[in-house]
């Protein structure tokens, strides 16, 4: 299974931290933050990313569509 992940521009303010936390699932472009793939496998680090980003910019979905991603 895959994961789908995306990152609104419209919230994110590029605090870097997705980036820090996985700098292989996401860098810093400009102001923004971007996914570097948006396909990946099932990967934690991902939704720790979700969990932590600030603005609540960064969506993780399932193979489903389904948002699994920021955690409540």
């Amino acid at each position: 299974m895959s994961w789908h992940l995306h990152v609104d521009s419209d919230r994110c303010i590029g605090s870097g931290m997705c980036a820090g936390a996985a700098p292989d699932l996401f860098a810093l472009d400009d102001d923004h933050a971007r996914p570097v793939n948006e396909h990946i496998e099932n990967d934690d680090r991902a939704l720790e990313a979700s969990d932590i980003c600030p603005m609540l910019a960064i969506t993780v979905r399932d193979a489903d569509g389904k948002e699994i991603g920021p955690r409540d």
